[in-house]
């Protein structure tokens, strides 16, 4: 079931920013910025983007969601993005390597847990990562671990549970945590590896473990500033408000936890 916006966490997001009555420091320009988000995120924005726009009414989002590795080769390829928040570190590392970011802009604005899930109508009993062996699961989706950072630390759980031959030929991979997802709730997959917050906006699936957080790397979501961004003042302002203490309320209704 998808979390919903409270109308005390709202009333507390529009109390922490200006409104355009009250600050006389807002620019009347249009602007519009460009955020790539790891997809997992989207619901969360989209509960938060209102709130933002309203009390911004002179920058306009718009918001390109996808998986963490794709929305990386796109800034390198030159794509106009503004702000990128990446579901794992290996992607603001790589684009940092490159001077693509202002590294002072980086921090880590949330963190998150992998969540083993299977259909609601299951009949499957799953309970343990290691069960994923066993011979009547056949079909096991996951990100696909070069491009999707789920994919990655599925990986890595079952390479430090030892059973990551064993579960090869039966992975089917998505392109994003968002497909993976689908996958399960279709019933095309027996089993999924998603992260926690994708498995509570789903009423079609069920939590049936989370991975031990030692079997993996932590699971943050790094928020950094592109050196190429034409509106670094106002890309800095959304990255704020995404950090105030009323968004991180947000954030963790739907799941998510505050950035290590």
């Amino acid at each position: 079931m998808v979390a919903l916006l409270t109308a005390s966490s709202a009333s507390r997001l529009y109390q922490s920013f200006p409104t355009p009555e009250t600050s006389a420091t807002l620019k009347t320009e249009p602007i519009t910025l460009t955020v790539s988000a790891a997809a997992s995120l989207q619901n969360a924005i989209a509960a938060l983007d209102p709130v933002f726009e309203s009390t911004h009414p002179n920058i306009r989002v718009d918001y390109n969601f996808a998986a963490s590795g794709t929305l990386q080769q796109q800034i390198e390829q030159g794509a106009d993005v503004d702000l990128f928040i990446s579901a794992a570190s290996k992607q603001i590392d790589r684009l940092q390597a490159k001077s693509l970011i202002d590294k002072d802009s980086r921090r880590n604005l949330l963190s998150n847990r992998l969540a083993l899930i299977v259909p609601q109508d299951s009949t499957l009993n799953i309970k343990a990562f290691e069960q994923l062996a066993d011979a009547p699961i056949r079909r096991i989706a996951m990100g696909e671990p070069r491009s999707v950072p789920a994919g990655q630390y599925a990986e890595e759980v079952f390479l430090n549970l030892g059973i990551l031959p064993q579960l090869q030929p039966k992975f089917v991979y998505g392109n994003s945590v968002r497909s993976v997802l689908s996958a399960v709730e279709s019933g095309n997959a027996d089993a999924g590896v998603v992260y926690a917050t994708d498995a509570q906006i789903s009423n079609r699936v069920r939590t049936v473990a989370m991975a031990p957080k030692h079997l993996h790397a932590p699971i943050v979501y790094p928020i950094a500033l592109i050196m190429a961004s034409a509106h670094p003042e106002a890309a800095r302002t959304y990255a704020e408000f995404l950090a105030s203490p009323a968004a991180q309320e947000v954030f963790i209704q739907y799941g998510f936890g505050p950035g290590q």
